[in-house]
């Protein structure tokens, strides 16, 4: 059993309550733009992280983290990439990659909307963190915590850290 700790959207601002919140995670995922490499590191300090790049991300990321992951955690097989949709409406070759690969779990971020929806017709869950950060249109910040253990994705967590513009009160 794994525990997850999913975040998006950072944009160089990593509030403090992300560590009490992952305190009990095994591991940190980051559906892109981190910001800078220095919100990587502190993530990477404290967890285990995986992680790809966002468009508003530099060098310093992408010459670390791919933009898309294809990955296996349990008996789960797990896609990533920053820019991808959802169901019914995904960024062009993400559908496709989803037939050939056949991820159990597809994780996004990019549109800073926090969504957690089945794909029926793929047979694959979509999660997209929503945003943690201060930049862009959303109004609450958000992360989601989950299990993968062994076939399974369950005990799914939405953790709000608060309006976009306040930090939480730890």
């Amino acid at each position: 059993m794994i525990k997850i700790g999913l975040l998006s959207d950072t944009h160089n601002y990593l509030d403090e309550a992300v560590f009490k919140h992952f305190e009990y995670c095994d591991e940190i995922w980051h559906a892109g733009d981190f910001g800078t490499i220095d919100i990587a590191n502190k993530l990477r300090a404290f967890k285990p992280l995986k992680g790809v790049y966002g468009n508003i991300d530099g060098y310093d990321i992408r010459s670390e983290f791919p933009e898309q992951l294809h990955f296996q955690c349990e008996g789960v097989k797990v896609f990533m990439k920053h820019i991808g949709g959802y169901p019914g409406k995904y960024a062009p070759g993400v559908r496709n990659t989803i037939i050939a690969q056949q991820p159990q779990l597809f994780i996004s971020g990019h549109s800073h909307i926090l969504k957690i929806m089945y794909d029926d017709k793929l047979h694959c869950l979509h999660i997209n963190p929503g945003a943690a950060g201060l930049q862009g249109w959303h109004k609450v910040r958000t992360l989601v915590r989950f299990v993968i253990d062994d076939t399974e994705i369950k005990n799914c967590e939405v953790i709000e850290l608060g309006k976009k513009g306040m930090k939480e009160s730890l």
